[in-house]
């Protein structure tokens, strides 16, 4: 909203950098004059024919959404925004109302229609219901609010005035102030409008935003319904960071990247690092927490911890932590690790563990983010906007932060740091087209597998967890790892003659072992493709990899990557957006 009359054009522009956050759908608001003109369709935003926007003239007012279906399937009726019964009061939403279905059936007993299966039109109903009574828009949204239960992040517009009203629970949204006067961008992500702005408004939850053409904004807290000051924050981000640049994908360009973003890692506030040290050593238990690939590093960093500290941590995936909640207690640490610093059972996790006044600290890529404002201390990975849904070089910084955490706990941070430094080194040399061409060409002799599996022990146990998500979410081959000394528990079941298995070695205590289980594979016809610093004789393949002693997750995880992403390339799969997937599950 602003005083160009272009706010549709924008809108759009907006929607394709953020379309990594959804992609089944997309669909645009805009006001001109006094009518509310909204347009959506299946499909890819980047993929649209926006032929039907030329008919809008000029807009200055203007809202968008692009979807990850949750509620209701991938059609028309489905994309938001969605609207009221007379088309009056139109809403965008992410987030998930969880009573929904409750009150949808409420409305169609008072005689309401609704066109779609979504759970973001009953919000819009339920606003209308309100407002036909007090004819108060204000009070409306409020009162709707305090019904609807789960998290959201509401943008919404009416055709009686030039406002639009926001509110949050527990879902992204961000406000850039603009550099003409009265002017705002809001997004679920900087990238969005970081190209005009890299000045923003935090909005919290429980809060809600009025912002009207022309007008300096207002906060309001809806717990208390009075009017809230909020300061503006620069932030150090450039536009260029969040573009392909000479790279034809995102995923590859971000894999590259990791020549830089684990020195980035490494380059802590080691006074910060020692405070989460001491506060390990002293915690009435420490919890590790974190979805996808975060909860896949945070597996690997209990190993890291009991080999290098000698220190029992705990871990639960960020869904599964109700289940151990009541171990939590004042004086307990819980460690979350996010990307995106937005993900729905994290941040749930970490609000049910602060109810029980355990301490919260975050690793996390996006400061912004919702985690790092709820945590009492922040660690950053500092690897730069991330928009591939398939996470690479978030992942390596992960790790590299928590094996200084571990190292720091052994008080050797700075063998910690010398580690990660040489890691950082040999990566640089390894990342290189050779090097690439080579994966390339194991992508094409493995490609038409219906399956493939990952084998690791200790440590890299878990990064054979994380291959297997790398190798299921871009090339949609079924992949799965295994830890190695469980094949013949079951998993040998799966070998025929030419099934490809890829085993990550290191050289470390459990390298024989590793190697006999992948004898006992090759044995049953499996084909071995090793991953390590030795060729050895049973092999059909070597990816070699440096030695790096406990950093050896690091460095074996990169070669995956890139074979999943030239996997997907070869299959005509999208890398960066794979289906069905989303990169921010804001969410439950």
């Amino acid at each position: 909203m602003g005083p160009k009359n272009s706010a549709h054009s924008l809108v759009i522009e907006g929607l394709k950098k953020l379309e990594y956050r959804g992609y089944d759908s997309w669909g645009i608001a805009c006001k001109q004059a006094d009518k509310l003109c909204i347009y959506k369709q299946v499909g890819k935003i980047s993929d649209a024919k926006l032929s039907l926007l030329k008919e809008i003239k000029e807009s200055r007012i203007a809202m968008g959404h692009t979807r990850w279906a949750t509620h209701g399937g991938v059609t028309d009726f489905n994309a938001h925004p969605h609207c009221s019964i007379d088309g009056k009061i139109t809403v965008i939403h992410n987030g998930i109302f969880e009573n929904y279905q409750k009150i949808k059936n409420e409305l169609i007993t008072k005689g309401y229609e609704f066109k779609s299966e979504t759970d973001t039109e009953v919000a819009a109903q339920l606003i209308h219901y309100h407002y036909e009574k007090n004819k108060d828009l204000m009070k409306s949204i409020q009162q709707t609010l305090t019904e609807l239960e789960g998290r959201y992040a509401l943008v919404i517009m009416n055709d009686e005035s030039n406002q639009m009203i926001v509110a949050r629970r527990g879902s992204p949204l961000i406000i850039g102030v603009g550099p003409e006067k009265h002017e705002y961008f809001l997004a679920s992500d900087v990238p969005a409008f970081l190209k005009y702005t890299n000045q923003v408004m935090y909005l919290d939850d429980e809060q809600m935003a009025i912002i009207e053409l022309d007008q300096n904004i207002k906060f309001i807290d809806l717990q208390t319904n009075k009017e809230i000051t909020k300061r503006t924050i620069t932030l150090d981000l450039k536009e260029e960071e969040a573009q392909k640049g000479e790279f034809a994908h995102f995923m590859i360009k971000e894999i590259w990247e990791q020549k830089d973003t684990l020195l980035r890692a490494v380059n802590q506030d080691k006074h910060k690092l020692k405070v989460v040290a001491n506060l390990i050593e002293n915690a009435f238990g420490t919890y590790l927490i974190g979805c996808g690939t975060a909860g896949k590093i945070c597996l690997a960093a209990t190993y890291l911890f009991a080999k290098i500290a000698k220190k029992h941590i705990n871990f639960a995936y960020g869904s599964e932590f109700p289940s151990f909640k009541d171990f939590i207690k004042e004086g307990s640490l819980l460690i979350s690790v996010s990307q995106s610093g937005e993900t729905a059972d994290t941040l749930e996790a970490m609000e049910v563990a602060k109810e029980k006044g355990a301490t919260l600290a975050t690793i996390i890529n996006v400061e912004s983010s919702t985690m790092a404002r709820m945590a009492d201390i922040t660690l950053p990975i500092k690897a730069g906007p991330e928009k591939a849904v398939a996470s690479t070089k978030a992942t390596t910084s992960q790790l590299a932060i928590l094996i200084l955490l571990a190292y720091a706990s052994a008080d050797q941070l700075d063998l910690g740091e010398q580690l990660l430094i040489n890691a950082a080194s040999q990566i640089n040399d390894m990342l290189n087209p050779r090097y690439e061409d080579h994966l390339r060409e194991l992508a094409l002799k493995i490609m038409n597998a219906e399956s493939m599996y990952i084998i690791g022990k200790g440590v890299n146990y878990p990064m054979a967890l994380e291959a297997a998500i790398k190798l299921q979410e871009v090339s949609y081959i079924h992949a799965e790892g295994f830890a190695g000394g469980e094949l013949k528990h079951g998993p040998l079941a799966l070998i025929s003659k030419g099934t490809p298995v890829i085993v990550l070695t290191a050289k470390d205590e459990t390298y024989s072992d590793i190697l006999s289980n992948a004898m006992e594979i090759k044995s049953r016809g499996g084909y071995i493709i090793g991953v390590g610093p030795i060729n050895e004789d049973i092999y059909d393949y070597w990816i070699k990899v440096p030695d790096v002693g406990n950093a050896s997750p690091i460095i074996n995880i990169i070669p995956i990557q890139i074979l999943s992403y030239h996997l997907a390339i070869l299959r005509n799969n999208d890398p960066d957006k794979p289906r069905n997937l989303a990169k921010s599950v804001t969410v439950k």
